[in-house]
């Protein structure tokens, strides 16, 4: 059997953000994934391995190691592999670039959320945090807001900087100031401490969290999630392993009905008023990963035979 290696090269430019946004519409409708993570760690350094497997749709595998400190010695922080298996046999279909499904699963989540969340005239786009989901994040947001202004802020302004000159956001080097005028807010960053404080947000705004991944690790405080109304993509996925809602609800200051649904329920994701303040967390549980993949085969497969 010879294994199919998809690049990301082979396939990143015959991608589309709503196409896939569909897709993980569409996987939702299906018998609801089963799912299991495994985390090790080594001080800052972590192996996740994700598995998911949805009936009708197959099996996926993956894998990623993520060494912050990496990035020092100009090497990605974060590197990987996913495997995807068939629904009907369970053999291998192929092997995955896996930054190629990590850039279009994480943003494509969050896009999900805000074609459902954010105010349709928001103009304002800030994104905390100038790494690459950032950037991914920008090309996704400006398929639904082609007309929007984007505005970067980042610990390090020399990154940020970097960041404006590549990508043409803003840089934007107070955060007060860049939340208080922003209609979507993005934060993917490392974080263990709340960075985006309840006070400075305002009636309308749409917030996509994505950074936080572990127990330990927070984006947004406490007045912050009290303001909002709160969705995730996953509660299996969130609710008690992101630290960003598993310390609040350990604390007692949400509550599990606090959050108000998950994908599987896609008909809960509205506003009631243009004056909620909208909080999406973005868990990105291996099923999205699964379904993104699965899309990646099948454009991979169309644009092979072309």
């Amino acid at each position: 059997m010879v294994i199919k290696n998809i690049n990301f090269s082979d396939v990143d430019n015959h991608m589309n953000w709503n196409e896939l946004t569909d897709a993980l519409i569409a996987g939702h409708k299906l018998p609801k994934a089963q799912i299991q993570d495994v985390v090790l760690s080594r001080h800052e350094d972590t192996l996740l391995s994700r598995v998911a497997w949805i009936d009708g749709l197959g099996q996926l595998v993956k894998t990623a190691t993520i060494f912050p400190e990496n990035t020092k010695n100009g090497c990605p922080a974060i590197n990987g592999a996913v495997s995807i298996f068939s629904d009907k046999s369970g053999k291998l279909e192929a092997i995955i670039d896996f930054h190629l499904v990590t850039k279009w699963k994480t943003a494509a989540d969050s896009l999900l959320s805000t074609k459902k969340l954010a105010r349709k005239n928001s103009k304002n786009i800030l994104l905390v945090g100038s790494g690459t989901v950032s950037a991914s994040m920008l090309d996704a947001y400006s398929s639904l807001f082609p007309k929007a202004s984007f505005f970067v802020w980042g610990r390090t302004s020399k990154n940020a900087l970097k960041f404006q000159k590549t990508y043409g956001a803003i840089f934007e080097p107070n955060l007060q100031k860049a939340v208080e005028n922003a209609d979507i807010i993005c934060t993917a960053t490392m974080s263990k401490d709340p960075l985006i404080k309840g006070e400075w947000l305002r009636p309308g705004q749409h917030l996509d969290l994505i950074g936080a991944y572990k127990a330990d690790m927070r984006e947004v405080d406490d007045l912050a999630l009290k303001k909002g109304r709160i969705f995730v993509d996953s509660y299996e996925t969130t609710l008690g392993h992101i630290g960003e809602l598993k310390i609040p609800l350990e604390a007692g200051v949400i509550r599990k009905k606090d959050i108000i649904s998950d994908f599987y329920d896609l008909s809960k994701f509205k506003r009631i008023s243009n004056n909620d303040i909208t909080i999406a967390k973005n868990g990105g549980g291996a099923h999205l990963d699964l379904i993104t993949a699965k899309y990646i085969f099948e454009k991979w497969s169309n644009n092979d035979q072309a």
